[in-house]
């Protein structure tokens, strides 16, 4: 009996948020998990405005760190870009083109995360046409756009600007990671991504409402323990003058 060769077999999602982000919570226990599973193979760890757990976590996690890829969603002045393969945290806050010059003196790739809508800071065609020639790779679908959701606009967008599509998770929590992915045929690097991601396929699933509305009552739990804190602080102050 012949063998059965199955083709894009190695699952990637290049958009996962850590405890590392404000409104984030995945730890290293939760992406040790998820690699060993199988369900995914290779995950990009993309924090708001830091790679510091994702070098972190790659050093960490000793044999599975090689399937770490180290990112981070940048927000610049005029929405977000992710960079990845990064080796130092991007600062946020500049210009598009200056936070692409930033990924790639470091020699990372540039994608472009939730394109076109405005509940999240996703970049706008304005924004997006000065820099079209220098977007390696637009996310076509992701996993948590579902209020808003883009999907038709960034694939015509990704194919008249020649870039490739992935389909990305945009997972914050242990629910819903691995419903959105997309699959290749080899293991990835630095060098061979945009080529394996030419001829990807997608797995798109809807991740479940806690995974949808996660990150707003995460950031709003963490906003309310601030407040909570400042006001008990301000109490002890005040009983003991």
């Amino acid at each position: 009996m012949a063998a059965i060769i199955r083709e894009h077999t190695v699952a990637i999602d290049l958009h996962t948020h850590s405890q590392a982000s404000p409104d984030g919570a995945l730890t290293a226990a939760d992406y040790r998990r998820m690699l060993e599973s199988g369900r995914l193979d290779y995950i990009a760890v993309t924090d708001h405005n830091t790679a510091d757990f994702a070098l972190a976590l790659k050093r960490d996690l000793e044999e599975l760190g090689e399937r770490i890829i180290v990112g981070e969603e940048i927000r610049t002045t005029h929405g977000e870009i992710i960079g990845l393969y990064l080796t130092e945290t991007v600062p946020k806050l500049m210009s598009p083109q200056a936070t692409i010059d930033a990924i790639r003196a470091q020699g990372g790739l540039v994608c472009i995360p939730h394109p076109f809508e405005n509940v999240r800071r996703g970049m706008q065609k304005q924004a997006l046409e000065p820099i079209s020639t220098q977007v390696d790779m637009m996310e076509v679908h992701n996993g948590r756009a579902v209020f808003q959701n883009k999907s038709k606009q960034a694939y015509a967008w990704a194919a008249l600007h020649g870039c490739v599509g992935v389909a990305s998770s945009d997972c914050h929590a242990p629910d819903g990671w691995g419903r959105t992915r997309t699959r290749i045929a080899q293991p990835p690097t630095r060098e061979t991504l945009l080529g394996l991601l030419q001829d990807a396929e997608y797995d798109v699933r809807f991740p479940g409402v806690k995974a949808v509305l996660y990150p707003k009552l995460n950031k709003f739990r963490t906003r309310a323990a601030r407040v909570r804190g400042k006001l008990g602080g301000r109490g002890r102050q005040g009983s003991g003058s």
